[in-house]
C-alpha cells in the first residue's frame, strides 16, 4: 500500500476535518476577505476538535500524529474550500520544537499549544534585505547575563498579531567570526506576550489575499537565556529541517486547492448549458481540467512520499522542495482551468473562484520561489555549478 492511499485512518481524519469545514461556507470566507479579517472562529473550531494539536505528542495533550497525518488534515481543509494559512504554522514549526527543543521548553509550552490557550503561529526568518538568502540575515541576538537582547527586523511574518509565541532565527555570532558559512545563527522560541510595544513592534502588510502577514521590528527585546532552542550557532540546520516540514505541509494544501478547483470547474462544466448542451461535452473544456487532474495526481504522490520520508526520521530536502514546486504548479494549473471554465462568472465573488485563485497564486512564490527550488535541484541532485550567491560558478 502506498503512502498516499486513503486508508481507514486517513479517511476518518478527512471526514472529521470536513465536518468542521462545513460550518464555514464560502460566505464566511468572502466576508473575511472583504475586511481582511482573521478567521478566529475557524481557528477556534479547529482547536476545539483537536486538529491543530495533531502533531503534538500525547504526553503533552496532543494526538501524537505524524507529519503525513498533518498533511492530510491541511489538504482536506483546502479541499473543502477553506484556508489553513491562518494556522498552518502551528504544524510546520512543531518539527523544530519537537526535534530540537529542550524537555523544559516542551513541558512549558506544548500543553498550552495543544489546548489552545497558547498560539504558536509566527515564524520569524525572512528579512527585507536578505529575502531567501537566509545566511545574510541581520537580526542579532546578543547574550547579556541571563538574557538575550534581540535587535533587527523580519518581514512576511504571517500571523504575528495572532500568535503568543514565535520561532525566531537570529545571528548570535558575526558572520566573519563564524566557524563555517552555516554557523552562527541560532533559533529562539520567543514568548511575545507583553512584549508588543515593549521591544516588539508589529505592522500589518495588506496584500492581494487575506493572509494576515506583517513586518516585525525588534528593539532591544530581552528574552530569557533558556529561550534558545538547541545549541547556539546551529540554528540554520534546525531551520532547514523545519523548512522541509513547512514545504511538505504547504504542498499538501496546494493538492487540496487543486482538488477544490477541479471539482468546482467540473461541476460547473456539467451544469452550464450554452448552445443547447453542457459546456463540459467540449474537449476544449474537458482537456485542461483532465490535464490538471493528471498533474495533481502525480504531485500528490511526491507530497506523500516526502512526508513518509520525514516521518521516518530523514531530512528529505530534495523531495520536500520538489513536492512544493510540483504541487504549487498543479494547484495553479487547476485554478487556471477552473477560472477559464467559469468564464466571466469566475470573476464574480459569489462563486469563490477568484478568491481561491488569488490564494493559490501565493505558492508560486512562497515559502520559497520556484526558481530557487530549480537551482537547488540543479546543484544538489544534478551536480551542476552553483548559479547564485557566494561560490557561484
Amino acid at each position: 500500500m502506498t503512502a498516499f492511499d486513503l486508508n481507514a485512518e486517513h479517511a476518518e481524519l478527512r471526514a472529521g476535518v470536513a465536518r468542521v469545514c462545513a460550518e464555514f461556507p464560502g460566505s464566511y470566507w468572502r466576508d473575511l476577505d472583504s475586511r481582511r479579517a482573521y478567521p478566529d472562529d475557524f481557528v477556534q473550531a479547529l482547536i476545539r476538535e483537536g486538529w491543530l494539536a495533531a502533531m503534538i505528542p500525547e504526553e503533552y495533550g496532543g494526538s501524537g500524529l505524524t507529519l503525513t497525518a498533518g498533511a492530510v488534515i491541511l489538504e482536506e481543509i483546502h479541499r473543502q474550500g477553506c484556508n489553513a494559512a491562518a494556522c498552518h504554522a502551528q504544524m510546520y514549526t512543531m518539527g523544530t520544537v519537537l526535534r530540537h527543543g529542550s524537555a523544559e521548553q516542551k513541558a512549558r509550552y506544548l500543553p498550552g499549544i495543544a489546548d489552545g490557550s497558547l498560539r504558536l503561529q509566527a515564524f520569524g526568518v525572512t528579512e527585507p534585505t536578505s529575502g531567501t538568502d537566509t545566511l545574510s540575515l541581520k537580526t542579532t541576538a546578543r547574550r547579556e547575563g541571563d538574557e538575550w537582547v534581540i535587535n533587527g527586523q523580519k518581514i512576511w511574518t504571517s500571523r504575528a498579531e495572532h500568535s503568543d509565541l514565535m520561532v525566531l532565527l537570529a545571528r548570535t555570532t558575526p558572520r566573519e567570526e563564524a566557524k563555517s558559512r552555516t554557523d552562527g545563527l541560532s533559533v529562539f522560541l520567543v514568548d511575545m506576550r507583553g512584549k508588543v510595544g515593549n521591544g516588539i513592534d508589529i505592522r500589518p502588510i495588506r496584500t492581494m489575499m487575506n493572509h494576515a502577514t506583517t513586518e516585525v521590528f525588534f528593539d532591544n527585546l530581552r528574552i530569557p537565556a533558556d529561550a534558545l532552542v538547541g545549541e547556539e550557532g546551529k540554528g540554520f540546520r534546525y531551520i532547514l529541517s523545519g523548512m522541509n516540514s513547512e514545504r511538505i505541509l504547504i504542498a499538501a494544501e496546494c493538492i487540496g486547492d487543486a482538488k477544490w478547483f477541479l471539482k468546482k470547474g467540473s461541476d460547473y462544466a456539467k451544469e452550464r448549458v450554452v448552445f443547447g448542451a453542457p459546456i463540459g461535452r467540449n474537449q476544449g473544456v474537458q482537456f485542461p481540467l483532465a490535464r490538471a487532474h493528471a498533474h495533481m495526481m502525480a504531485s500528490e504522490a511526491i507530497v506523500y512520499r516526502a512526508a513518509a520520508l520525514y516521518d521516518a526520521g530523514h531530512n528529505p530536502g530534495v523531495e520536500a522542495n520538489t513536492a512544493k514546486m510540483l504541487a504549487a504548479d498543479a494547484s495553479w494549473e487547476a485554478a487556471e482551468a477552473c477560472l477559464q471554465t467559469h468564464g466571466g462568472f469566475g470573476f464574480a465573488e459569489e462563486y469563490d473562484v477568484e478568491r481561491k485563485f488569488r490564494e493559490a497564486r501565493l505558492y508560486q512564490v512562497a515559502p520559497i520561489s520556484t526558481n530557487l527550488i530549480l537551482c537547488y535541484i540543479a546543484e544538489q541532485v544534478l551536480g551542476l555549478p552553483k548559479s547564485y550567491g557566494e561560490g557561484r560558478g
